[in-house]
């Protein structure tokens, strides 16, 4: 058995058992598939208390020879980028492993030239465009220290991040396409700017030839730049515990924590994960309809793929444009062998009816995959049935911006896949449950606070500059261990299912209610396409339970029938659940505040039903804000 690939169930098993028993062993046997300048002096040395985690002490590498220079003896000629465009009359990129690597150097020289160095952060503020993936590598061709900030993010939010880290370059372009739109993205930088001081070079991109105004000494067009630059650019030598990225995800006091993740042991864990999750195998077409300014496009777009040789996919536009069926006509025009979204999209896709998932083929999935939240029932099943035609493994796989990579989930046709289940932890992952006490609760069947209890290479390793936030956030709740913030429930063969952040799980009558499983219930109603639920103060029972509704294609209730919905509505929680699990309130919108991820904004919405609406943070970075006043004109009082 080869430790790097996992084949079988039984395979399966003797990796997990050989990860906990020796997990030094078993990680050395991982490592040992990449290639290292310098071997490591010390595996792992670690402490849950400060915390202090360290992998591959000693260790040298560079990941881009990892991800690029290492396939060139076998792989120059495989494709290892295909990029869709927006618009589908465009014509698409494709790029072999040589002529990626090619670019990546000369972008890595470009950036040399404008005075870049190692260590040196750099802000990339992007659309889903080539150059995105390739100034991400070259960052770290030359040790720079790459912090992907979501291209639709305001210039204020942008303006918190650069200054966060101290960026000294921005990579960006001078527009971008999203759907019929056409949109500028170098004034936001321009904006931004103005509020940060760090900042000596911008280096722009030309996406959709605006005019773009230009500062003379900072500013630097890329095609001008790159013209004569040598396709050859030494790569910088790292330590395995050298910082390869900061990226910045929502903290629970509004400020952005910025997740620090290491060069060695990221790179052994987004290539072992990626490869055992997916299967992938050469020649497949890998499609994750992610962005890489969230951490599932660095690991599973850019970095898990590569590092194995595989062809990856990228796509610069949205799912409903020019049609509800784009993702399907992608699908069947490049034969995307495995395919990877968020529940988001697939409820979405869902909601415009079957008529384009029905019209495209299909045929050449193998797999297919869920990330970004816990998948409900009912798109799940449309997800297998429509999507899958009943012939693929779906990988639901939860991870976070802080583990680096997918921590639980089935390996696609080697484990056996649960509706709505995440299912087993990979081998060298050690979940556990804890009790609100903080007593780690027996094997079987359980249901508590999901933690981890051994450190995996992927691990964030700190916040940048605020460790003491980073302590209390991961490893002060539950001593000991790392704490993820979410629910789970385990079966009796140890299958996990996560049941939502536990800030939102609601404590009815002093009963530990997963808001996720309640949403799952009313999404099963056929006139739901998606909800959201929350607690608020209940005077008796402590909290009780708020839901948001929004439903299928706004088909214009009058308010005696939406009164009847209601109803339909809470007895149907109450019949799945139990009656302590119906929602005291329902409050039907047209839509629901999320983030540029696709996430729902529950923090917002647990403001709105409480009735506090004086501090609702900055919501010019959601995808609509637009909706937010809407929900409050819309609550519904006692």
């Amino acid at each position: 058995m080869s430790q790097y690939h996992i084949k079988t169930q039984e395979d399966y098993k003797a990796a997990y058992q050989h990860a906990i028993e020796r997990p030094e062993e078993f990680w050395k046997g991982i490592a040992d598939n990449y290639q290292w300048r310098k071997p490591w002096t010390t595996l792992l040395e670690w402490e849950f208390t400060t915390p202090n985690i360290k992998w591959f002490k000693g260790g040298k590498l560079n990941i881009t020879e990892n991800c690029l220079d290492r396939h060139l003896k076998d792989r120059a000629d495989d494709i290892a980028l295909i990029w869709e465009p927006n618009n589908p009359k465009e014509r698409e990129v494709r790029l072999t492993y040589q002529e990626l690597h090619d670019e990546v150097c000369r972008f890595a020289n470009v950036l040399k030239k404008t005075g870049v160095k190692k260590g040196d952060r750099v802000a990339v503020y992007m659309p889903m465009i080539p150059e995105l993936t390739i100034g991400v590598l070259a960052c770290a061709r030359i040790g720079a220290v790459h912090s992907v900030v979501f291209a639709g993010f305001s210039a204020n939010a942008l303006a918190d991040r650069i200054n966060d880290s101290q960026c000294v370059c921005v990579l960006t372009s001078d527009g971008m396409f999203r759907g019929e739109k056409s949109l500028s993205v170098k004034t936001t930088v321009d904006e931004a700017l103005l509020q940060c001081g760090s900042v000596h070079s911008v280096i722009v991109v030309q996406r959709d030839g605006r005019d773009t105004d230009m500062l003379l000494g900072r500013d630097y067009w890329y095609h001008e730049e790159v013209t004569g630059v040598k396709k050859s650019c030494h790569a910088e030598e790292m330590d395995a515990e050298d910082l390869l990225f900061i990226l910045y995800t929502s903290g629970s006091t509004g400020k952005p924590k910025g997740v620090v993740h290491t060069c060695g042991g990221y790179m052994v864990y987004a290539g072992y994960s990626f490869q055992n999750v997916f299967q992938y195998q050469r020649g497949d077409v890998y499609w994750c309809t992610a962005d890489v300014g969230w951490i599932t496009g660095h690991s599973y777009i850019i970095y898990g793929p590569l590092l194995n040789g595989a062809t990856t996919l990228m796509f610069e536009g949205v799912p409903t444009w020019p049609d509800a069926g784009r993702f399907w006509e992608i699908c069947d025009k490049y034969q995307v062998n495995q395919f990877y979204t968020a529940p988001t999209a697939i409820r979405a896709l869902m909601a415009c009816g079957n008529e384009f998932v029905e019209r495209a083929n299909l045929g050449s999935l193998k797999v297919i995959g869920s990330v970004g939240e816990p998948i409900n029932t009912e798109a799940w099943q449309w997800y297998h049935e429509k999507v899958g035609h009943k012939n693929c493994p779906i990988v639901d796989t939860w991870w976070q911006t802080e583990t680096g990579g997918i921590m639980i989930s089935s390996l696609a046709g080697v484990t056996q896949d649960i509706p709505t289940y995440a299912t087993l932890p990979l081998p060298g992952i050690q979940p556990c449950l804890m009790d609100e006490k903080g007593n780690e609760l027996p094997e079987g069947e359980q249901e508590g606070r999901l933690c981890i209890k051994f450190p995996w290479p992927s691990m964030a390793r700190t916040i940048y500059g605020d460790h003491q936030r980073f302590a209390d956030t991961y490893y002060n709740t539950f001593k000991g261990n790392y704490f993820t913030g979410d629910g789970a429930k385990r079966d009796a063969e140890g299958n996990y299912r996560i049941t939502g952040r536990v800030d939102d799980i609601v404590i009815v009558s002093g009963h530990n209610l997963g808001t996720a499983e309640i949403e799952n219930a009313i999404d099963e109603h056929p006139l739901v396409a998606e909800s959201a639920v929350v607690g608020y103060p209940h005077d008796i029972k402590g909290n009780s339970i708020y839901s948001f509704v929004t439903l299928k294609n706004d088909l214009g209730f009058k308010t005696e029938e939406l009164g009847l919905l209601e109803v339909e509505i809470k007895d149907l929680v109450s019949k799945t659940l139990g009656p302590i699990c119906k929602p005291e309130k329902v409050q039907f919108t047209t839509g629901l505040p999320k983030t540029r991820s696709g996430k729902i904004m529950r923090r917002i919405l647990r403001k709105i039903a409480e009735g506090d609406t004086s501090n609702l943070g900055d919501i010019s970075t959601l995808l609509n804000p637009e909706c937010v006043e809407e929900v409050i004109k819309g609550r519904v009082y006692d």
